[in-house]
């Protein structure tokens, strides 16, 4: 039934993205974002903030209107049950996949077409992920286009939107179909060993995406240019050299085409780092707000938190792959022969690898939402002590909740924050005159 159903249903999964682009009301809600920007405080304001930290935590919270925390709050509580959706998803999507026999035929003509086991798995493995990426389309669009726009978060047209979703599609499919036809060689070569020596793999290449993305795939989206402020660039590369930063230059890129999210980064690897902002930051926000923020990044830098973060969702996967290697060994013998797969290094079995990989990683949200909390914590007291900017820091969390929750509950921060709760940890740390 499936393998007639399955060509209609990425049929219908086409026509339904492209009825909701035709059809959907878009707007870019210039009202809402105008009335989501909170003002900037006076100098009087500023100068009569309580000494107690926790206090002026307080009355910066205050400035928040009723209608954005209300705004803000619906945004970021709907993204638990799209964590949720795309989950459900996934492998709903695995599961149409496996029962329409697609990786089979794949397989058969792979075979016809060369003796090489890598391109066998190469071929399924790209095939797999493409076809999962055609299937989930329909939420992709809603989360990603019509559902930042409804909010008055993305600045994208639906052609500009979709021509960076087949660019980053197209990334995508051919990394992950490469990935993923390493693990199942791995599979094949060392049955017994593959999910340690999958984890090593994975390690390496999630280094590759984190230090050098920023440099290779970032362009294909946005211009970078060096930044010809002086006034906002030499303050930054004071901050920078003053803590190890071998960096001469600053740059900006044209974020604002997309959102108008206040974002920067540093990165570099080998002794190398650049400087990057984001041009909302330069229009959006004061001097001693890209302080603060610049501060933050370059003490993502300078803690080594790519590495670190490495590490840990290095071992994250590892125990993901021990649990994949238990399960896919038991399901294939379970349910293998009526599905044709062969053995569980069979990359037909990719549906059950992924799917079951999903609900591992689904399950792991709260600790890979606490790891990445607990260095964006670090980075906040490092930025602090760095650039000396404790309003600006105040300043810049508060444009921050135009689309992250202000006060969630202790269980939420736990599960779904990946960066600290203004409340609980950023603003008590920045605001106030004893905080400096």
């Amino acid at each position: 039934m499936v393998k007639k159903l399955f060509w209609p249903l990425i049929l219908l999964s086409l026509l339904l993205s492209f009825a909701i682009a035709c059809f959907a009301p878009v707007s870019t809600n210039a009202a809402a974002r105008a009335s989501a920007v909170i003002s900037p405080a006076s100098e009087a304001w500023q100068a009569a903030l309580p000494a107690d930290p926790m206090a002026a935590t307080e009355a910066y919270m205050q400035r928040i209107s009723p209608i954005n925390k209300a705004r803000s709050d619906a945004y970021f509580e709907g993204g638990y049950w799209l964590l949720l959706a795309n989950t459900l998803l996934g492998i709903g999507a695995c599961w149409i996949i496996l029962k329409s026999g697609i990786l089979i035929r794949i397989r058969i003509k792979a075979e016809k077409i060369t003796r090489f086991k890598f391109l066998h798995n190469l071929s399924i493995s790209t095939g797999f992920v493409f076809f999962l990426t055609l299937l989930s389309f329909p939420l992709t669009a809603y989360q990603s286009f019509f559902r930042e726009h409804q909010y008055g978060l993305s600045n994208l047209s639906f052609t500009a939107w979709l021509t960076e979703q087949a660019i980053s599609t197209t990334i995508s499919v051919l990394s992950m179909g490469f990935f993923l036809s390493l693990i199942y060689l791995l599979i094949q070569k060392m049955p017994r060993l593959w999910w340690a020596l999958g984890a090593v793999l994975s390690i390496g290449l999630l280094s590759v995406m984190m230090l050098l993305g920023p440099v290779y795939i970032d362009p294909l989206f946005n211009q970078y240019q060096p930044l010809s402020d002086q006034k906002i660039k030499e303050p930054i590369l004071s901050i920078a050299r003053a803590n190890g930063i071998p960096a001469d230059n600053v740059y900006q890129f044209d974020a604002s085409k997309q959102s108008n999210r206040i974002s920067a980064n540093v990165s570099g690897i080998f002794g190398s780092a650049a400087i990057r902002l984001n041009d909302n930051l330069l229009h959006r926000c004061s001097p001693s707000e890209i302080e603060a923020v610049m501060g933050h990044e370059i003490g993502h830098y300078v803690l080594n938190h790519v590495y670190k973060l490495l590490l840990n969702f290095g071992l994250i996967l590892l125990f993901g792959f021990i649990f994949i290697h238990k399960i896919l060994t038991f399901s294939v013998k379970r349910w293998g022969q009526k599905h044709n797969i062969r053995h569980h290094s069979d990359p037909v079995s990719l549906p059950f690898f992924m799917a079951f990989l999903s609900a591992y990683f689904f399950l792991m949200t709260p600790v890979q939402n606490t790891i990445i909390r607990t260095a964006e914590t670090e980075a906040d007291a490092f930025g602090i002590n760095a650039a000396r900017q404790a309003d600006g820091m105040a300043e810049a969390n508060l444009k921050l909740t135009e689309y992250r929750k202000s006060d969630p509950g202790y269980l939420e921060e736990l599960f779904f924050l990946i960066t600290p709760a203004l409340k609980n940890a950023s603003m008590p740390q920045c605001a106030g005159k004893q905080s400096i």
